[in-house]
């Protein structure tokens, strides 16, 4: 039996009166797209910078919805029944606060600065040994996607882990405040979106967020990167976990044994079990091991866990390692930030190469005022990283100008565009490379690709 969607519990959700409440009128789920709008839905008509739902109102109607979630003074057509609310938005997440409220399962909250994906996607696999578990899919994580997912949740699920995003203050509370979690994750801080959030203290209070949204009695696990994260963690809930490789960590959720293959995956011991990760890097250690100290309170066996994070492989351009012909590329073009590119880095560095190492550098986006010299500061950290060619491109290609040329350090080429690097790579690469593209989502540094599939063969994730 799906979730019932009765025209009292919408009026109840999204606190309008109660008074002429249907009690044979019922909805079959909750949408906010015509196209994917099934017979029966509630239609929230949902307001964007580049959109306005409230245009395809007829469209709904039409496609089935029988209900319509729309702001006060809109005029809606047809028989369908209407709910007029201030904020459409407001209201999706009402309906999903809702939702939540009508779940057994325990609901755990993913965020941070980078790795919350790797960290969600590596926490489903150590639940699901032991639960049906329903998880944010791809990174619906923001003030839209994470309603959906709770509207989404299936009646018999037994766990449900959400990622949350932000790039604006108060997005994680809003979050939070929807969502409910009983066990919140912090998986690092670092200079990201700070166009809107400032600072670092300012990504930091915005990520504490989700542990002011947690109950007294709620969980909270932090990686122990920065030291702060844990410290101010810990003036915000009276029980913080902090996972990870250094002696910050808790003793009990630090690994054992680590050990690093040619390919850049680890393996480490934890409560007596290998874990053997089918992602690469180092920081991939430490996300495993938050997933880890959330199966363990969620009463997962030790055994259960370690089998089920090792069957998960990297997201898509999410530190994917595919191998064209015996070029191998390293895709990680899914976000940017200082901290991401020194994983990425090091993850380069690790891994066993024919010949030699070559970073393809795409602009970090969102980084303020101060972009250009957090950039100067990342192609400082290229230049130590284990690395023969650097291919500059974007803001980068700013950062690298007077380095051309130089005889120590790694070869640095400029390629303020695409079509440069493109063209760089036709002629710097012989087929033996291993090649990183690390990039913001918006620099697009997969559009490489097709050529060195074209020149290599088609590759395979690793």
């Amino acid at each position: 039996m799906s979730f019932p969607w009765t025209d009292r519990a919408v009026r109840e959700a999204l606190s309008l009166p109660s008074d002429g409440a249907t009690g044979d009128r019922s909805f079959t789920g909750v949408s906010t797209d015509t196209r994917t709008l099934e017979a029966e839905n509630l239609f929230v008509a949902l307001r964007g910078e580049s959109f306005d739902a409230h245009d395809f109102l007829a469209e709904a109607v039409k496609a089935g919805a029988t209900g319509l979630v729309v702001e006060e003074g809109s005029e809606a057509p047809g028989n369908a029944t209407v709910y007029p609310v201030p904020d459409t938005l407001v209201g999706l997440g009402a309906l999903a606060r809702h939702r939540r409220q009508g779940l057994a399962a325990p609901v755990v909250g993913i965020t941070g600065s980078s790795g919350k994906t790797s960290t969600k996607d590596l926490l489903r696999g150590a639940l699901s040994e032991s639960f049906r578990v329903h998880a944010t899919a791809g990174n619906f994580n923001n003030r839209i996607g994470l309603p959906l997912t709770l509207l989404a949740t299936p009646d018999d699920a037994e766990a449900v882990v959400l990622e949350m995003g932000t790039n604006e203050p108060g997005e994680i509370a809003a979050l939070a405040e929807i969502a409910g979690p009983d066990i919140g994750v912090i998986t690092t801080v670092s200079e990201t979106h700070l166009e809107n959030l400032g600072s670092l203290e300012g990504v930091l209070e915005e990520k504490l967020d989700l542990f002011r949204g947690l109950d007294p009695d709620g969980l909270a696990v932090v990686g122990d990167e920065p030291p702060v994260l844990s410290e101010r963690a810990a003036e915000i809930s009276p029980s913080v976990v902090t996972g990870g490789l250094s002696d910050r960590a808790d003793a009990e959720h630090r690994p054992d044994q680590v050990e690093q293959d040619g390919a850049g995956n680890f393996t480490f011991l934890w409560k007596g079990q290998e874990v053997a990760l089918g992602v690469p890097g180092r920081h991939s250690v430490q996300n495993a091991l938050l997933a880890l100290i959330v199966a363990d309170a969620m009463g997962v066996e030790p055994g259960d866990a370690a089998r089920g994070i090792g069957r998960v492989g990297p997201g898509s351009m999410r530190s994917e390692v595919r191998h064209l012909g015996d070029l191998t590329l390293l895709v990680d073009c899914y976000n940017a930030n200082p901290q991401s590119l020194r994983a990425a880095l090091d993850l380069l560095g690790s891994v066993e190469a024919r010949s030699r190492r070559v970073a393809v550098l795409g602009s970090m986006l969102e980084l303020g005022p101060d972009a250009d010299a957090f950039h100067d500061r990342a192609m400082a950290d290229a230049l130590a990283a284990r690395v023969d060619l650097i291919v500059a491109t974007g803001l980068f290609a700013e950062a690298a100008e007077g380095l051309v040329g130089t005889e120590k350090g790694p070869e640095v080429v400029i390629a303020p565009g695409i079509e440069e690097a493109r063209a760089v790579l036709a002629t710097a690469l012989e087929g033996s490379e291993v090649v990183l593209l690390k990039g913001s989502r918006g620099v697009a540094l997969e559009r490489l690709i097709p050529d060195l599939e074209a020149r290599f063969g088609t590759g395979e994730e690793a």
